[in-house]
């Protein structure tokens, strides 16, 4: 008997033995797919909002042999009855973009389903091009652009965020619409999905005139960028870690005494007396509402960092696990940090977070903080067993993806309910449409070491590729840097350069020190010594006077930054993006790795060689080029060697633009 395809709604779905797929049109020029082997369709845990607008002129046509949907630019035939299989075209010129590939063999589909543990081990495969580059993906440390080439796991690690989002230089954005544990194949023969265990497969297709055009129709599909607010956009002061209200305040005041802008001071972790208190310990900070009134007084907020952990000892344990509102082992203890006996909230189920926010509010914003910073929120599972892990909304396996948004709408939903504007949270980790829900993610625990610093700058240009506009680095690295080393030294000074542009600029780590001082612990022993300095004193009078020229360099730039902000969040262009986002007709911007463009009008060329006083640079074409330095001008599409002295990277702005960089 003949597969059977029927319209339905606005898409169609097509019947093959025990087989559907559903095809319906998605926002404008997108369509969603969806694929099952049971007898019905599930309504599970994804990314994409639930009612985009879509236009209304879609058309739709069903015959023996196949089935086709237009949307806009975008065109969707199922095609070939025996296999079934799906291409999508860009409707002006009928060019396919993306298309469905079977293995060699006739019992192999584009798609496999292998029953696993009451649900399914899935595959999806697409045809693969030798000359395609592809683009996103979250924000990974293999410091590749173009991924092309890459297999990547679809789950979080420190330093690893998973978005399954891509852009391709072919024309086309491509979302793989599912939160569970898997992995994407970029190869030469095919490209290749992986579910490790799950129900469906689901994944949105969207064709466009360019990647700045993609990534808006990606934003409206999963949500625009929350509002960016106006403190974020200062120099954040950081450390690991500030162990007193005392310490805190010493270092708040010196800023101020010597005029250098800061807009945040950030509390790292252990200022609580247990893990899952949510409360600061009274022992070193006495008296918070008075600390964070300083800090206001100075221009200065006051961020806290807090954990998803929960301690055996702590108060707010018994209750929670009576309640069901922790993360749970599907065998074993219950206890996802074993040597610690740490468990982590279940940031998925509505209660805890509801029972978070609560314990938040008596601990922090009653105190006037409403700023925070959530570390650890992959989870940081330890050993990492999500086979072995049990979330509110389903196995580790098929929703974990999804922990660090819920995390972020714990925070972003009570903060809007205390009457908080603009909600922006810092995060380790992030997924589809977290945008929405105030996430600002930065990379995490990266070594301070030059290749480290180059590697975060694709890093970071891919998560602006995947629908995250706000990131930013540990400026100097997190762990291995010295401050007494004149290496070190030069490091930090070309981070800090590389951070003025950075859509957040914060300088963070745990630093060591040559000459030890007393109580230099890497921020663990006694909170009455402090621990290594990191703040721009602590480098010496040279190094300082450089890394104060940048701060103020960033607070001269915040009106700027201010309006490419509200770019993103209306259009859900970042404003941190490779050069062909605005360059996309020059086939040379599509190469540049090392450098960036900040908002549509200045270009970024990191320093990312110990040494370095020069660097070669391409200006893409169709623009005049001004340095942002001296003056000078340089025609577009060409390449040179740009100067670099220690104290400056090159920077170059559109000779149309009346920006004024120096001082």
């Amino acid at each position: 008997m003949e597969a059977l395809a029927r319209k339905v709604g606005s898409g169609f779905v097509w019947q093959r033995e025990n087989e559907q797929i559903w095809v319906i049109p998605w926002g404008r020029n997108g369509v969603r797919v969806r694929v099952t082997r049971e007898s019905s369709f599930r309504d599970l845990p994804q990314g994409l909002l639930p009612d985009p607008p879509t236009p209304s002129d879609v058309t739709v046509a069903v015959m023996d042999g196949g089935a086709t949907l237009v949307n806009g630019a975008i065109t969707c035939n199922l095609t070939i009855p025996r296999l079934s299989l799906l291409s999508f075209s860009r409707t002006s010129d009928g060019t396919v973009l993306l298309q469905e590939q079977r293995k060699g063999t006739e019992e192999h589909w584009a798609r496999t389903f292998v029953p696993e543990r009451g649900a399914w081990h899935i595959e999806q495969r697409f045809v693969a091009h030798d000359d395609e580059k592809l683009y996103g993906l979250g924000q990974r440390q293999h410091g590749h652009l173009d991924q092309k080439g890459c297999i990547l796991d679809l789950m979080h690690r420190n330093t690893e965020v998973s978005i399954p989002f891509m852009v391709s230089n072919k024309g086309y954005g491509f979302l793989w619409n599912n939160p569970g544990i898997g992995r994407v194949a970029l190869g030469r023969n095919d490209t290749r999905w992986t579910m490790d265990q799950g129900y469906q497969i689901d994944y949105y297709v969207v064709i466009d005139e360019s990647p700045a055009a993609i990534l808006q129709r990606y934003a409206e599909v999963t949500g625009k960028p929350s509002t960016f607010p106006d403190w974020g956009a200062g120099f954040w002061q950081c450390k690991l870690r500030y162990k007193t209200q005392k310490e805190l305040l010493e270092v708040a005041r010196e800023y101020h005494r010597r005029k250098l802008p800061v807009s945040v001071m950030v509390i790292d972790f252990h200022h609580w007396a247990k893990m899952g208190d949510w409360c600061f310990d009274p022992a070193c900070w006495p008296d918070p509402k008075a600390m964070v009134d300083e800090l206001e007084s100075m221009g200065m907020k006051c961020m806290v960092s807090v954990w998803p952990t929960v301690n055996v000892a702590c108060a707010n344990y018994g209750m929670m696990k009576q309640h069901g509102l922790l993360l749970r082992n599907e065998r074993g203890a219950s206890f996802q940090n074993g040597d610690a006996l740490d468990s982590f909230y279940d940031a998925t189920h509505p209660a805890a977070r509801e029972f978070l926010w609560e314990k938040i509010q008596e601990g922090y914003v009653k105190h006037g903080i409403r700023y925070f910073w959530l570390d650890t929120m992959e989870p940081e599972l330890i050993p990492l067993e999500l086979d072995n892990t049990r979330f509110h909304l389903g196995t580790g396996r098929e929703v974990a993806g999804m922990y660090p948004h819920c995390h972020y709408q714990a925070f972003y939903e009570g903060l809007k309910s205390v009457g908080e504007e603009a909600p922006m949270m810092l995060g380790r980790s992030a997924w589809v449409g977290s945008q929405r829900v105030g996430a600002a993610v930065w990379s995490a625990d990266i070594p301070s070491t030059f290749d480290s610093l180059r590697r975060q700058i694709a890093g970071g240009l891919n998560i602006a590729m995947s629908g995250i506009p706000y990131w930013t680095t540990d400026i100097g690295g997190f762990h291995g840097g010295d401050i007494s080393s004149p290496d070190f030294r030069e490091l930090l000074v070309r981070w800090f350069q590389y951070g003025v542009f950075c859509p957040i600029m914060r300088l963070h780590g745990v630093r060591k020190d040559s000459a030890p001082q007393l109580g230099a612990d890497e921020g663990k022993a006694d909170p009455n010594h402090p621990s290594v300095p990191n703040e721009v004193w602590s480098y010496g009078e040279e190094t300082c006077a450089i890394l104060s020229d940048q701060i103020r360099l960033r607070d001269r730039l915040r009106p700027y930054i201010m309006a490419q902000m509200k770019v993103a969040e209306t259009t859900g262009v970042p404003p941190m993006r490779p050069l062909f986002v605005d360059f996309p007709d020059d086939a040379k911007a599509w190469a540049v790795e090392d450098q960036f463009m900040f908002g549509p009008d200045v270009l970024v060329a990191p320093v990312v060689e110990l040494g370095a006083r020069s660097r070669p640079v391409y200006l893409p074409a169709g623009t005049v080029w001004r340095d942002a330095w001296s003056g000078t001008e340089h025609a577009g599409g060409t390449s040179f060697e740009a100067a670099a002295p220690l104290e400056r990277i090159p920077v170059f702005v559109r000779a149309t633009s009346d920006l004024k960089l120096a001082g």
